[in-house]
């Protein structure tokens, strides 16, 4: 029985890393595991001896949990103030938690690079929130964790032919958004030059690293200052991002690893105030999504990165 219950323990971080690739957040996901466990635990002792795995048992069943809470969190945030935007989380936070693919690097397909990777991209959770819950179920249990259809068919109610459905239709969601995912030196390379860019202060340098339709979201969840509307245009973009560089000369500005490459950091002393994430496309910048809610900073302390 001590043997077992290890063997339980030991899934909550992967159980964790399932549950934020469903929601987003780092809370929704505390929630999935803790609720997993719960059910778990009401399980008699004859019951649990006669799951063969429990593992694989406490990964569909998080997967249902995740299906009942995706439900409930879409009507919160409806009632979200501005922009809501999934939580960044520092990388490494979920290191070893993704099955790994025998796919040699050179031959692997994009798709697998944005999806397989332990640090999860920005971009990536922002297409997994269009998803229709059973889709984004589906797409991560199967495309990510590696879970047989006929055992997500048992977690979310449907047969296995309606959730092969179900994961090819959201694979298709993420690669025709995706398709424009570029080298991590090229995505890199940009937003470097988009530092240096904010740094000078000058509108017509920073609208050069912008592409023309540029997007710029952030998310102050009401209780911090955030444009509560999507920023469009690469002179808008450009003049509100100098204008907040303008009206708080105290943060600094640190790369940190990201799901697509290297995002920015702004601090103010040692506390984290935003954290900044880039979609390159062609060149240039295409989307920027800031966080600045409080509640969705808390995975990254208060040290800075030493070099």
């Amino acid at each position: 029985m001590d043997d077992d219950l290890h063997e339980v323990f030991r899934e909550r971080r992967r159980l964790l890393a399932l549950g934020y690739r469903m929601t987003g957040t780092m809370a929704d996901a505390e929630d999935i595991v803790q609720e997993t466990y719960a059910r778990w635990y009401r399980l008699d002792d004859a019951e649990r001896e006669a799951i063969a795995n429990p593992a694989g048992w406490l990964t569909t069943v998080a997967g249902r949990v995740a299906l009942d809470l995706l439900g409930s969190a879409r009507r919160r945030r409806e009632h979200y103030v501005g922009e809501w935007l999934p939580e960044p989380v520092p990388a490494g936070v979920f290191h070893g938690t993704v099955p790994r693919r025998l796919l040699p690097d050179t031959d692997a397909d994009p798709l697998d690079r944005v999806t397989l990777d332990d640090d999860v991209s920005t971009a990536l959770l922002v297409v997994l929130e269009a998803m229709t819950p059973a889709e984004r179920v589906a797409f991560v249990l199967h495309d990510v964790f590696d879970v047989p259809f006929d055992e997500i068919a048992a977690a979310v109610g449907r047969s296995p032919a309606a959730v092969r459905q179900l994961a090819s239709s959201a694979r298709r969601h993420v690669r025709e958004n995706r398709a424009t995912v570029v080298p991590r030196a090229e995505h890199d390379r940009v937003v470097r030059a988009f530092q240096e860019a904010t740094r000078t202060g000058e509108v017509a340098g920073l609208v050069s690293i912008l592409a023309p339709d540029v997007e710029l979201r952030s998310d102050g969840g009401g209780v911090v200052r955030a444009a509560r509307n999507v920023v469009s245009g690469a002179d808008n973009v450009a003049r509100f991002l100098l204008g907040i560089a303008a009206k708080h000369p105290e943060l600094t500005m640190e790369e940190q690893p990201r799901g697509d490459g290297v995002g920015l950091v702004f601090r103010d002393g040692v506390e984290v105030q935003s954290v900044m994430d880039f979609r390159v496309e062609d060149g240039r910048i295409a989307r920027l999504w800031i966080v600045l809610n409080p509640a969705k900073l808390t995975q990254w302390g208060t040290t800075p990165a030493s070099d």
